[in-house]
C-alpha cells in the first residue's frame, strides 16, 4: 500500500499534494523566490484541483525561512477567467468554495509577500487572485471585473477585502454592476501597484523581486502581518496591534538588531533571516 493511501487511512485527511504532482500550477524554487505560474489553458480556469495545487504550493513554504517572495503569474494569455462553471454546480459547490477558501487562509498563513503578475484578463475568482496579492504588476492588455452577480452570486473574498482596497462605494459597483474596468483604470484604484507597458513587464518585476529579497524574511512576514491583522480595527486598536508586535516580535529578531547596527556603523546588513 502507498504512504499517502496509508498516511491517509491512519489520519483520515488526505494526503498533502507535492509540486511535483501539480498539473495545473507550474511551481519552481529560485533562490530567494518561489514561482507559481497557473497553467490550465486556455483561460486558466479556476477548478478544485487547481485550487488544491495553488494551496499547497504556498503551504510547502511553511519552514522554508529563505523563500522570501511568492510570484503568481500566468503561462497563457489570460491571467485567470475564473471559477470554472462546470465544477460550481449545487452538487460541487461547497467542494469548490472550501478550496477557494483554503487557497487564500494558506496565503495568510504563509506569511510571506506576493507579487501577482497579470498580462491579461483577471475575472471573477482571478481578479480576486490578483488582488490578494501584496504587489500587482499588470500592462495594458489586463482586464479586471467581478461579473458573478450576472449568474446570480456574488465574489466572497471581493466583498469581503474590497471595501479596503478601494472604499465601500467602489467596492459596491464593482460587485453589483458586474462591469469590467481597464487596467488604467485598475491603477486609479489602487488595485494595481504598477502599470508598464508589455515591454517593460519582466524587467519591472525583476526590479521589485531584487528590492524584495535584499531585504530580511522575518521582517518582511511581519510587516506584511502588521498591515494585514489592522485592517478593520479601529485606529486605536491597530496602532495598538502595530507596536505590540514590534515590540514583542519584531524587535526580538536577530535582523531586527542587526538593522539598528548597519545603521549606526554606516554598512550594509547582513542578514541571518531569523
Amino acid at each position: 500500500m502507498p504512504e499517502e493511501t496509508r498516511r491517509e487511512e491512519l489520519t483520515g485527511s488526505p494526503p498533502t499534494l507535492r509540486p511535483e504532482q501539480f498539473r495545473f500550477v507550474r511551481y519552481r524554487l529560485d533562490g530567494s523566490v518561489c514561482r507559481m505560474t497557473l497553467n490550465r489553458p486556455e483561460h486558466n480556469l479556476l477548478n478544485e484541483t487547481l485550487l488544491k495545487e495553488l494551496a499547497a504550493g504556498f503551504e510547502s513554504l511553511h519552514g522554508k525561512e529563505d523563500v522570501k517572495l511568492v510570484v503568481v503569474d500566468s503561462a497563457v494569455k489570460v491571467f485567470s477567467a475564473g471559477i470554472d462553471i462546470g465544477e460550481y454546480t449545487t452538487h460541487r459547490v461547497f467542494q469548490m468554495l472550501d478550496a477557494f477558501h483554503n487557497l487564500f487562509i494558506a496565503m495568510l498563513e504563509v506569511g510571506k509577500p506576493v507579487l501577482t503578475v497579470v498580462n491579461g484578463p483577471a475575472l471573477g475568482g482571478g481578479l480576486e487572485l490578483a488582488a490578494f496579492g501584496d504587489l500587482v504588476v499588470a500592462t495594458p492588455k489586463a482586464k479586471f471585473a467581478l461579473p458573478e452577480i450576472t449568474i446570480g452570486v456574488f465574489p466572497p473574498l471581493a466583498t469581503t477585502i474590497f471595501p479596503s482596497l478601494v472604499g465601500p462605494k467602489l467596492a459596491l459597483e464593482l460587485v453589483l454592476t458586474g462591469e469590467p474596468i481597464s487596467a488604467e483604470r485598475a491603477k486609479e484604484l489602487g488595485l494595481v501597484n504598477r502599470l508598464v507597458p508589455e515591454a517593460q513587464l519582466e524587467p519591472t518585476v525583476n526590479e521589485l523581486i531584487a528590492r524584495i529579497t535584499a531585504l530580511s524574511a522575518p521582517v518582511l512576514v511581519m510587516a506584511k502581518k502588521a498591515v494585514w491583522e489592522g485592517l478593520g480595527l479601529s485606529l486605536r486598536d491597530a496602532l495598538r496591534h502595530s507596536m505590540n508586535l514590534f515590540l514583542h516580535e519584531l524587535y526580538r529578531l536577530e535582523d531586527s538588531q542587526e538593522g539598528l547596527r548597519a545603521l549606526i556603523e554606516k554598512r550594509k546588513p547582513q542578514w541571518k533571516n531569523r
